[in-house]
C-alpha cells in the first residue's frame, strides 16, 4: 500500500524552492503560516466573547517574541553537545529544532506580563489562544515531515514513513521505514483542537457552565496525554539521563490541568490570576 499508484510516504525535502542563495524552507513556511492562521482564529474567537480583537493581536506579537526564542533555547540546552561543535547553527531555526514545551513556557511568561500590563485576565487570554496554539501545532508538525525528523521505530504498517539513510539513528541504519510520529501528533492535535472549539461554543451558549480558564486546563490535560504516549515512540527525544523530558513535562501538564479543574468545579473557586475580571466588555 505504501507504493500504491507510485506513491511513497516520503519527504520531498526541506526546501520549497530556492533561487541562488535564497531559499524558502517548509519548516519556516509552516511556522509563519501557523502564526497568521492563529492570529485570525484567535481574533475571531475574541469577537465571539466580546473581547477586543486588537488586544489579542497585540498579545500575539509578544508571544512570537517570547515563544520562538524560548522554544529554540529549550531545544539547544538539551542538545548542547550537538551545538557546541557548531555554535553557528544555534540560530539556524529554519533547519528545525524547536521544542513546543519551550514555546509554551515562553508564551506563558509573555501572557502573564502582557495581562498584568493591560490589566486583563490571563485565563481569558489563554482560553482565546489555546485553540490556535493547538491548530498551529498540528500544522507545524508537518515541518518535521519535510525535515525527515521526529519519527518512531521501524514499522511495516501501511502508513510507514521512508527515512533517508543520513537521517536514521545508527542503531536503525539498515532499516528504511519508520513510525511517522509527527503525523500521530498532528492528528492528535486536530482532535484536541476540535474538542476545544466545542467547549468554547458550549461556553458561549451556556455562560455559567464553562468557567474562564477551562479551555486552557483542558488543553494541558489533552495535549499532555497525547504527547506522553507519542513521545514514548520517538527515536529523537530530548533526554535528561534516562528520562524523556517531554514525558516528564507532559505529566506536569496533566497534573496542573487536573488540579485546576478540581479547583474550578469541585472547590468552585476562581483560578489565581494577575488581575481577575471578566473581559467580555473590554473594547
Amino acid at each position: 500500500m505504501n507504493s500504491l499508484f507510485g506513491f511513497q510516504f516520503q519527504s520531498p525535502g526541506p526546501i520549497v524552492f530556492e533561487i541562488g542563495f535564497f531559499a524558502i524552507r517548509w519548516y519556516g513556511l509552516l511556522i509563519s503560516s501557523s502564526v497568521l492562521i492563529g492570529v485570525a482564529l484567535s481574533q475571531w474567537l475574541a469577537t465571539k466573547r466580546r473581547v477586543n480583537p486588537h488586544l489579542v493581536a497585540d498579545l500575539v506579537i509578544w508571544l512570537v517574541i517570547f515563544a520562538i526564542p524560548c522554544a529554540r533555547l529549550y531545544y539547544v540546552i538539551f542538545e548542547w553537545q550537538q551545538y557546541a561543535q557548531n555554535p553557528g547553527d544555534i540560530i539556524a531555526i529554519w533547519k528545525g529544532g524547536i521544542a513546543i514545551h519551550g514555546a509554551i513556557i515562553g508564551g506563558t511568561l509573555a501572557t502573564i506580563i502582557f495581562a498584568r500590563l493591560n490589566r486583563v485576565s490571563v485565563w481569558q487570554l489563554t482560553d482565546l489562544i489555546v485553540p490556535s496554539l493547538t491548530l498551529g501545532q498540528a500544522i507545524g508538525r508537518w515541518g518535521n515531515f519535510f525535515n525527515s525528523e521526529a519519527f518512531g521505530p521501524p514499522t511495516n504498517l501501511p502508513w510507514k514513513l521512508y527515512i533517508p539513510v543520513n537521517h536514521r539513528p545508527l542503531i536503525y541504519i539498515n532499516q528504511t521505514h519508520f513510525h511517522p510520529t509527527f503525523l500521530y501528533e498532528s492528528i492528535w492535535n486536530i482532535l484536541v483542537f476540535i474538542l476545544l472549539l466545542i467547549l468554547f461554543f458550549v461556553g458561549l451558549k451556556h455562560v455559567n457552565k464553562i468557567e474562564i480558564g477551562t479551555l486552557s486546563l483542558v488543553y494541558l490535560i489533552a495535549y499532555g496525554f497525547g504527547r506522553f504516549w507519542i513521545e514514548g515512540l520517538r527515536t529523537d527525544s530530548l533526554m535528561l539521563g534516562s528520562i524523556r523530558i517531554a514525558q516528564l513535562v507532559s505529566i506536569m501538564m496533566i497534573g496542573l490541568g487536573t488540579l485546576g479543574l478540581i479547583w474550578l468545579y469541585k472547590a468552585k473557586r476562581t483560578l489565581p490570576d494577575v488581575h481577575y475580571q471578566s473581559t467580555k466588555n473590554i473594547h
